[in-house]
């Protein structure tokens, strides 16, 4: 007998915190994930689910090839942004996602990977699926799955801290950049900073912003003293504090009234890589600030 379209919708409702997820650890855009998601739940309603054995299964897969053809255009239009393009901060990964240490970092490396190698890892290794489920979500044979997920992991591996940072010196040390970054007090800052530090800035073209990497210790602590001296400058009031992405950062409101996101790499005691996010499109989601934990209306 058919289900119901409430009972449908329910068994959908549930498993849509998950589908989000994975939709997001594919895209890095939570508006896209969302998107992807709710073209899911069209087709969902669509299928004829007498033949469906596992409805989460059946939602992943859906949702994992919709994920692949939309990646197809959006590699085009990563390939003509306007500098560095950066994931959609996000400030609550779920518990299985912080168990596998998915940071911004590492997505990141995801980002350098093809597709199907960035699903059959996060299927497997992030969401727990066997290769016999992966193969159906991305139509591949399992043994093709192995090696796709065995090269991610080899590319992930690479990517991840080898001392990782405690939360509470995670937030100690994003605590003092903040401090130094926006005093001017730049011997301070320059102590913070691994000498072969990097900076990404994605405003995509929509806001002020570096187009390309900061590179080393010196450099990026000039580029601070230099905003910290540009007229009109103020301190930078704090809207939030804690993990983003799985880093510690903060967000700020900026001189020019709008929120910026900053996360940090730190490795050894060392900030190794900083993370800003200023394109206004990619802080929609956030609804600044009575959203954030810890923000000021």
């Amino acid at each position: 007998m058919p289900q119901q379209p409430d009972a449908t919708s329910s068994i959908f409702n549930r498993l849509r915190p998950r589908l989000i997820r994975i939709a997001y650890r594919m895209l890095g855009s939570v508006a896209e994930a969302e998107d992807i998601v709710q073209e899911g739940f069209i087709r969902w309603h669509q299928a004829d689910r007498s033949e469906v054995r596992s409805e989460e299964a059946f939602l992943v897969r859906i949702v994992t090839r919709l994920c692949l053809d939309h990646l197809k255009s959006a590699r085009v239009r990563r390939e003509t942004y306007v500098g560095s393009w950066l994931p959609e901060p996000i400030f609550d990964p779920s518990e299985e996602e912080t168990d596998a240490d998915i940071t911004l970092t590492l997505m990141m490396a995801l980002e350098r990977l093809s597709p199907l190698e960035r699903a059959a890892f996060l299927l497997h290794d992030v969401f727990g699926q066997d290769f016999n489920e992966v193969a159906q979500a991305i139509g591949r044979d399992p043994a093709s799955c192995r090696q796709l997920a065995s090269r991610a992991r080899t590319h992930v591996q690479q990517a991840k801290p080898r001392f990782p940072v405690s939360d509470e010196q995670g937030r100690n040390i994003a605590q003092a950049f903040y401090n130094a970054s926006r005093s001017g007090d730049m011997q301070a800052l320059q102590a913070l900073l691994a000498d072969d530090v990097v900076m990404y800035a994605d405003g995509g073209g929509n806001r002020t912003s570096t187009i390309n990497p900061i590179y080393s210790r010196a450099k990026v602590g000039r580029f601070f003293d230099g905003i910290g001296r540009t007229a009109g400058y103020r301190f930078s009031p704090l809207l939030y504090e804690g993990l983003i992405d799985g880093l510690p950062g903060f967000v700020t409101t900026e001189f020019d009234g709008l929120p910026q996101t900053t996360a940090l790499e730190i490795e050894d005691g060392k900030i190794k890589a900083i993370y800003i996010v200023r394109n206004p499109e990619k802080l929609r989601h956030l609804q600044f600030a009575q959203a954030i934990p810890g923000g000021s209306a």
